[in-house]
């Protein structure tokens, strides 16, 4: 029981940092905050994150250019050009290494306000630091697990980020319904989505990407949602005034969502 609450804890709590901190605020730019919280969520990713920990910054890039680059050649992450998902995630890995070692050439435009802390994500992002999260799981589970089996979901948890992110990059591309007919293959995978955290509203978020809520149905509901309202009335965040449901997003990096129409389908 420890084992299977710990598997839980790790995966929400990781997904959490992710849609709320590295994709809403920093790929997006949803709402804004002070660099006092700014780095206050850098050090809680960190430690939800663990040895999955993705660099806000080089995070933020590479969702950009999927954005912008969405089922072409060019998007970091698409099924279309990979075989099989893990094909995918290698070339996800790929592009990521590549922006956050300055290894691959970034337009201008995708590097405009990216939280940036250097020192840090240096650290976190170190083989080092990913070895010792690491080192840390495995001994959880030695002092805790009841069951051999029980051993299978610590590699989950050593990759949970990219796990996260090929539940929604290969099969919210493959499978599900749509609400906004679009040029590219995004889809939303659960009707009620409760394993990722408003992340599997994806047609959505890809008609409005920098809309705090991705829910857009009765049925949809996004769990970060209230947790945004909530943070931006403590003042913790300031949440920035939303286009409405038929606008185009201001920061829709999609130079084909800008000549594309699009159209709701209910």
């Amino acid at each position: 029981m420890p084992v299977l609450i710990f598997f839980v804890a790790v995966w929400y709590l990781s997904l959490f940092c992710q849609t709320f901190f590295q994709h809403r605020y920093a790929a997006h730019g949803a709402f804004s905050m002070n660099k006092g919280w700014e780095r206050f969520f850098f050090i809680l990713a960190w430690i939800t994150q663990g040895s999955s920990y993705l660099s806000p910054r080089a995070y933020a890039i590479m969702h950009r250019m999927h954005h912008a680059y969405a089922d072409t050649d060019k998007d970091p992450h698409s099924p279309a050009y990979s075989s099989n998902f893990f094909s995918m995630m290698w070339r996800t890995r790929m592009y990521y290494a590549g922006i956050f070692d300055g290894s691959i050439p970034v337009e201008e435009r995708f590097t405009r306000n990216v939280p940036d802390w250097p020192a840090f994500d240096r650290w976190a992002n170190s083989s080092l630091s990913r070895l010792i999260w690491m080192a840390l799981y495995t001994a959880f589970f030695i002092a805790y697990a009841t069951s051999p089996w029980q051993y299978l979901l610590l590699p989950l948890i050593y990759a949970m980020c990219p796990l996260h992110g090929v539940i929604i990059n290969w099969y919210a591309h493959k499978y599900g319904y749509i609400n906004f007919r679009l040029r590219n293959t995004s889809k939303n995978l659960f009707h009620v989505d409760v394993l990722m955290l408003g992340e599997a509203y994806h047609n959505n978020h890809h008609k409005m990407p920098s809309d705090v809520n991705f829910g857009k149905r009765k049925h949809e509901l996004d769990p970060i949602y209230p947790i945004i309202l909530l943070f931006n009335r403590l003042g913790i965040i300031r949440i920035h005034k939303q286009a409405p449901v038929k606008s185009k997003s201001p920061e829709d990096l999609s130079s084909v969502a800008q000549k594309e129409k699009e159209e709701a389908v209910w």
